[in-house]
C-alpha cells in the first residue's frame, strides 16, 4: 500500500527537499504541498492523504490552528499529522500536542529517521522524538507538578485498564518503544502491540502520543519517577 503524504511548509527549499526524501522510497508518495495553514486544509481536503507533514510556524493561519481543524473533531474522520519543525519544544510544540498532533519531529533528523517517522504516523501508532520527549516531561512537570499516584492504580475515568495495561502506559508515557517495553517486561513484542492497542481503545486515544499527555495530565507518570 502506498502511503500518501502532503508536506506544508512556508519555505520552497524545505518541501522540495521533503518531497526529494519521500519520493525515493517505493511505498511513500507527495500528494500535495502547502505553504501556509489555510492552503494545507485546503490541499488536505481535496487530496485526502494518509500522513500531514506540517510546520508550526507559516505565515497566515498557522500550523497550530491548521492542526486543530484537521486533527480535531471538525474533519471525519480527522488526518494524521506529523509536526516537522526547526523549533525546539516550546509553547507552539506544547499547543501541537494539544492540537492532536500524532508526532513531533525537528528538522535535524536524518532521512530515514524522517521516512520511518512517516511509516510510524501512517499505522496510527504516533511518535515523539527521545528529545522532545524529555522537554516534554520537563514541561508538564513545570506547568503542574502534580502529587504521585500509587502505582498501579488505574486512571480514576478508565478504571477497565488491567495492571499489566497500566504498566505499559507508563512505560509509553516514558518515551519507550515497543521494543524497549518488550525488553523491560521480558514479553514479545506482539505481546506488546497488543496490550497499547488495548490500552489506546480503552482510554479513548488515538495514538501513542495522546497516551502520553494523558498520563501526565492524570499525574501518572513525573520527571525521574
Amino acid at each position: 500500500m502506498t502511503i500518501r503524504v502532503l508536506v506544508a511548509d512556508d519555505q520552497a527549499m524545505v518541501r522540495a527537499g521533503l518531497r526529494t526524501i519521500l519520493e525515493a522510497e517505493p511505498d511513500l508518495a507527495v500528494v500535495g504541498e502547502a505553504a501556509d495553514g489555510d492552503q494545507a486544509v485546503r490541499e488536505v481536503l481535496r487530496t485526502r492523504p494518509d500522513v500531514v507533514l506540517l510546520d508550526v510556524r507559516m505565515p497566515g493561519t498557522d500550523g497550530i490552528t491548521a492542526l486543530e481543524r484537521l486533527a480535531g473533531a471538525g474533519l471525519d474522520p480527522p488526518v494524521s499529522v506529523l509536526v516537522v519543525t526547526t523549533f525546539d519544544l516550546d509553547e507552539y510544540v506544547f499547543a501541537a500536542l494539544r492540537a492532536g498532533a500524532s508526532g513531533f519531529l525537528l528538522k535535524d533528523v536524518e532521512p530515514d529517521e524522517l521516512v520511518a517517522a512517516v511509516r510510524t504516523t501512517a499505522r496510527g501508532e504516533g511518535l515523539i522524538s527521545p528529545r522532545v520527549t524529555r522537554r516534554l516531561i520537563a514541561e508538564f512537570a513545570r506547568r503542574s507538578s502534580p502529587p504521585p499516584l500509587p502505582a498501579p492504580t488505574p486512571l480514576p475515568a478508565h478504571p477497565g485498564l488491567t495492571e499489566r495495561e497500566h504498566e505499559i502506559l507508563l512505560l509509553v508515557a516514558r518515551g519507550l518503544s515497543n521494543a524497549e517495553i518488550a525488553a523491560t517486561l521480558v514479553v514479545g513484542q506482539s505481546t506488546v502491540k497488543t496490550h497499547v492497542g488495548n490500552l489506546l481503545a480503552k482510554l479513548g486515544c488515538r495514538d501513542r502520543v495522546q497516551a502520553v499527555v494523558l498520563a501526565y495530565e492524570h499525574g501518572l507518570v513525573r520527571p525521574g519517577g
